[in-house]
């Protein structure tokens, strides 16, 4: 459970998500009123539990699935930040330059502290040593070291795709349950004996599940933005911490 809670797994959150999901929906049908408006508006109880509301409690889920691994990573890379792996506060002059043959010390602090995906800070600080230990450059230190913000920020935005998709799959399918409705509705109709009150009813339903959707990806974009927010912040940090104690402070006499 703690190596889950630390590192979450991605088929396990889906296969979470998904029982949680039915989970509510069940919970839902069983505590509101069958016949109240909240019931027929999140549920829809006449196509109970084959309904298009379904479908999209179980994607928003997934979507939030998806949300806490971002999160659960940045709370990793977070605590890498605070681990003291570079000398911030060294007393004396001379004592904040760093040469060569004294940044071992450092690379075994964090060499092994990358697993390939968690890791940033520990990651950047052994690349800008195995460079300039290699070179004897900080010019080349320091390219490396933005040359991997590139790329740790170009798949930090990748690592995002799934929960973009599903933020515009929602809407998707709720105008396509929409949709479906409307055509549902247009075959009741009756030219000669018109019941406007199965009409409106059948509509309402129809309309309900765009509206269902909007909500939904409205709370799925405003969790992406604070969750995505934080993972960059931790990126820049890094960058930051790494420039300012390492990269500055590397000296090649």
């Amino acid at each position: 459970m703690n190596n889950f809670w630390s590192k979450p797994n991605r088929f396990v959150v889906l296969g979470l998500s998904v029982v949680v999901a039915v989970s509510c929906v069940y919970l839902l049908s069983i505590f509101l009123d069958r016949e109240g408006m909240i019931a027929t508006v999140l549920l829809d109880m006449q196509n109970f539990p084959w309904s298009i509301q379904n479908a999209l409690h179980i994607l928003f889920f997934i979507g939030l699935g998806e949300l806490f691994i971002r999160w659960r990573s940045s709370v990793l890379e977070r605590a890498h930040l605070s681990k003291g792996y570079l000398p911030e506060n060294i007393a004396g002059k001379d004592a904040l330059l760093l040469q060569s043959h004294t940044l071992g010390d450092i690379r075994r602090k964090v060499f092994d502290k990358y697993d390939g995906e968690n890791g940033v800070f520990p990651f950047l600080i052994d690349q800008c040593i195995l460079q300039f230990r290699t070179t004897n450059s900080i010019a080349q230190a320091a390219s490396i070291m933005n040359s991997n913000l590139e790329l740790i920020s170009h798949r930090l935005d990748l690592n995002y795709s799934m929960i973009r998709y599903i933020i515009w799959l929602i809407p998707t399918v709720g105008f396509i349950g929409t949709v479906v409705g409307i055509s549902w509705t247009l075959n009741l109709v009756n030219p000669d004996d018109v019941d406007l009150k199965i009409l409106t009813a059948s509509l309402a339903v129809a309309f309900n599940t765009t509206l269902v959707a909007l909500i939904l990806s409205a709370i799925l974009v405003f969790l992406l933005h604070i969750v995505q927010s934080q993972e960059e912040k931790i990126v820049n940090l890094a960058g930051h911490n790494c420039l300012t104690n390492l990269v500055n402070r590397l000296y090649k006499g």
